[in-house]
């Protein structure tokens, strides 16, 4: 064993091949590129097996990107400590204009070593699949958005305008049926975009009912279930939120998770200078996007509807309180902000916000499976 007993591991992580960089232990440890390895588990092993021969004991990190989880999983399952870093919290000297695999890993190397980097929560395998399943019905969703806007666009250019209601109604879609085009051409760019929007209405059904079907045995289940006590918090959304964030008592307050998701005012002040601005819109944004959409539902009185009664029936005292205690608060709130005059957007992700801190109240009444 060298004359160190701990390093710090960097790895830039790439598709094909990784480059890695060591720092070692002290203020004075040198700081050293190793080279580039494979993306593969065996030369991986290999590596880590040779650095842990030399110096002992290793921290290791990288960015976190497309290439996911699975360099994490193989690291620690070798027994080694293993930190995935949130990209956007790395610190960068401004005036740097050069970037490169190798120039990276040593900065991350020396980063690491200083406890300057911030890591990112890591899923197991089963959370991370079901959130992939989450983030495809999202995409499903926003795929079949645009498809009906395009047909709508498309119609407005023709002249073709429907006045008779909402749009995607059983009226609109007989209305539909019947247009027709002088063009053949256009005749064709209509019913192929009448086709495509049915196959995404197709698509996004199929990626519900499977999310039906998985969630009940997911480990996050129960907690599901205790974030619908919550008035807007349907199960799509209570899906989305617990995917995303999952447990939520890693957070020791509310406001920390209110600042992951990105609900609290920037801040730029200097001297006896004050400077708030517009939310930080940092962290994750399905998450948030979600919280926003539950928002809306309280511009209207408190009530327990019979969907939403539905949802309490079995759940825990305590949770149904908090949620009660929540519809009270935030129907009063959003009032009381629309009646001083706030915008609308103003309004929503204040509520929002507070969503967020009675989900981690929820969240730590009840524990996953």
């Amino acid at each position: 064993m060298g004359e160190y007993s701990e390093v710090y591991v960097a790895s830039d992580v790439a598709k094909r091949k990784h480059a890695v960089a060591v720092a070692e232990s002290g203020r004075r440890g040198e700081v050293r590129f190793i080279g580039e390895i494979e993306n593969s588990g065996a030369a991986i092993a290999r590596t880590l097996k040779k650095l842990a021969s030399r110096h002992g004991r290793l921290h290791v990190c990288f960015e976190a990107g497309p290439t996911g989880y699975g360099l994490y999983r193989e690291v620690q399952a070798l027994g080694h400590a293993c930190t995935v870093v949130a990209p956007a919290l790395i610190p960068r000297r401004a005036g740097e204009r050069v970037k490169t695999n190798r120039r990276d890993a040593v900065t991350l190397a020396r980063l690491h070593r200083a406890g300057e980097l911030t890591g990112v929560w890591v899923p197991d395998a089963v959370h991370e699949a079901v959130r992939d399943l989450v983030r495809a019905r999202e995409a499903a969703a926003d795929d079949l958005r645009r498809k009906r806007q395009q047909l709508l666009s498309f119609l407005l250019r023709q002249g073709h305008i429907y006045s008779a209601g909402g749009h995607w109604t059983l009226a609109h879609r007989r209305w539909l049926a019947q247009q027709s085009f002088e063009h053949q051409a256009q005749q064709i760019v209509f019913q192929e975009g009448v086709d495509a929007i049915a196959d995404a209405a197709q698509r996004l059904h199929r990626l519900e009912s499977q999310l039906a079907i998985v969630v009940p045995s997911w480990s996050m289940a129960p907690v599901v279930a205790a974030y619908q006590a919550m008035r807007g918090a349907s199960f799509l959304v209570a899906v989305t939120f617990a995917a995303e964030i999952g447990d939520v008592r890693r957070f020791d307050t509310p406001r920390q998770l209110m600042s992951f998701l990105g609900l609290v005012p920037a801040e730029s002040s200097t001297g006896d200078t004050i400077r708030r601005k517009g939310l930080t819109l940092a962290g994750n944004r399905r998450a948030r996007r979600a919280l926003i959409e539950a928002a809306w539902t309280y511009r209207f009185p408190a009530r327990v509807s019979e969907t939403l009664r539905a949802r309490l029936d079995g759940l825990p005292k305590a949770i149904r309180d908090i949620a009660w205690k929540a519809q009270i608060r935030l129907c009063a709130r959003y009032r009381r902000l629309s009646a001083g005059g706030k915008k609308l957007p103003v309004i929503v992700a204040a509520i929002a916000r507070e969503i967020a801190a009675f989900l981690w109240a929820i969240g730590r009444e009840v524990a996953p499976m």
